[in-house]
Parts: C-alpha cells; structure tokens; sequence
C-alpha cells in the first residue's frame, strides 16, 4: 500500500513537471552552412522550424522565397525540401513559413492586398491550388508572422484572412516573432486579434526589456506579454550565441538557474524559440537547455 502510494505520488509529480514542459522552436533557413531541413528534424531537438523567409510580397509584388544557400527559388530549386517537410511532419515537427525579416521588401497596401497575400500563401503553401508550389507539394502547417519593416498597417487584416481557411479542413497555425518592447510597434494590433496560436517574443536586440545580468528587466516583459496578449502560449526568443544577435545572449547556466525558473509558472508558457539553425550548431545551445526548458 505504502508502495503504492509513493508511485502514485510519483507518477503525480512527474506529471506535474510534465504538464509545465515546453518545447523550442528554431528558425532554418538563412544560412547554407546549417545542415538540410531533414536534419535538423532529425535531431529530436525542435518542435518547431521556421522557414525564413518568405521576404518579398505585397504591393503588387511577384512573392519571392529565401532560403538563402540552401536552394534557388528562380530555378525552381525549392521544390525539393518537399520531402524535407514532410519527414519533419512525421515526426510531429510543425513546419511554418515565415514571412518578413529584418531585410525583406514587404509591404500591405489595403485590405484587399491583405486578401490577395493570404490567397496567394493558401494556394501555393497551405493546400490550395497552385501551379507553382515554390516548396514543392508539401502543406506546410501554418504562417509566422516576423515583420520588422514596411508598413503597421493591414497585418491583421491578413491574420484573419489566413485564419478563415482553417474552415477549409486543416487548421492553419498562426505565430508570430514580435519585438519584446510592448506592444510591438509593426504588428501589435495583428497580435491583439486573438488569432494567433504562438508568439516567439524576441527578447535580444532590445535592452529595455532583454536579460542582461539582471533578470527583472525580462521578468516584466514577460508578464506583460503573457498577460495582455491573448496566445495558446508564449515563447522566449533567444539568440543560440553571442554572435547570433547584437545582444541578450543569455548563457545556458543563466537561463536555466534564473531565468526559466521565474517564467515557467506561467499558464501561457510554450519554451524557448532561437535564432537560428547555424548559431545553435555551432554553441549546441539547444541540446544544453532541452531538459530545462
């Protein structure tokens, strides 16, 4: 009975610890020397990758992917991360493609340019019909949102639109990489719609509100976002290195003894995001922080 009761305690604990577990999300793409799509799937490490970036569209633009050295989309040579994408997906790996960047030529005129963006994603990566298919026929599982420039405007038109095809049988996941500083100052309204499943919240590249020895600056953020910003869950966006991002590296000894520990209480906490594939390989930050977060 004794026995018992301890397993049962035990198997309660665990399960405790569990239900506060979360995942990493990773961003692929920019970099020729960070390995195919398929193995960074492979390394068990990541619940979800970012394509970046899809960095041309809007106002009448013809949309253009890239994918940096690892293919070239003017020959078509995309289409062959198909087979990527879907050994990521079999793994239960969510495939998102991420639109923007810090150097895209992206901008939303209208409403109706809004309208015509979203079709466009729907039919050539979300499952509609296209006769392009830039990635090949693989669906991706949904749009992340990394707008740094162009236009505040309109970014929530587009949001609902793409999550009017959720109707259509396949949920189209929504997430979102926005600046800590709140509220962000390209896509906060977008944010504030209710339509988004997941933000990375980038916390590097903005000492107001990033670590930096200190962790209240962070802790505030944190809570602000979490609190005001309805959101299945809540990621914290990190450089993999020191040379990843201008600042707010947080070293593993760090995060893991202060700083996931003062963040993981909360009901809308989803783990870690990084920047990028390259930078985690050459630090293993991701494999040094998998158990913490």
């Amino acid at each position: 009975m004794v026995y018992r009761l301890a397993l049962l305690s035990t198997m309660m604990l665990l399960l405790a610890v569990g239900s506060n577990a979360g995942g990493i999300a990773i961003y692929w793409g920019q970099n020729g020397g960070e390995g195919t799509l398929a193995d960074t799937c492979s390394t068990g490490n990541y619940d979800f990758v970012n394509l970046a970036f899809l960095a041309t569209f809007g106002n009448g633009q013809t949309p253009m992917i890239n994918l940096a050295g690892h293919c070239d989309p003017y020959s078509n040579g995309c289409t062959n991360l198909t087979t990527d994408i879907k050994s990521c997906q079999a793994k239960g790996i969510k495939v998102m493609l991420t639109l923007g960047g810090a150097a895209g030529s992206y901008y939303l005129t209208s409403a109706a340019d809004a309208k015509q963006v979203a079709t466009y994603l729907w039919n050539n990566f979300l499952g509609g019909k296209s006769s392009t298919h830039p990635l090949g026929e693989a669906v991706l599982d949904g749009i992340d949102f990394d707008i740094e420039g162009g236009t505040t405007q309109h970014w929530d038109d587009l949001a609902r639109y793409l999550s009017d095809y959720s109707g259509k049988g396949k949920k189209v996941y929504l997430t979102a990489a926005p600046q800590c500083p709140f509220p962000d100052a390209y896509i906060g309204t977008a944010l504030k719609t209710g339509l988004f499943d997941y933000f990375w919240v980038q916390f590097y590249n903005n000492p107001p509100c990033q670590y930096s020895g200190g962790i209240t600056n962070l802790e505030d953020a944190w809570k602000q976002w979490t609190t005001e910003i309805p959101a299945t869950k809540i990621f914290l966006g990190l450089p993999a290195s020191p040379t990843a991002a201008g600042s707010g590296y947080i070293p593993v000894g760090d995060l893991t003894s202060q700083v996931l520990p003062a963040i993981k209480g909360s009901a809308k906490y989803g783990g870690v995001m990084l920047w990028d594939k390259y930078y985690d390989d050459q630090t293993g930050y991701s494999s040094s922080i998998k158990s913490h977060v």
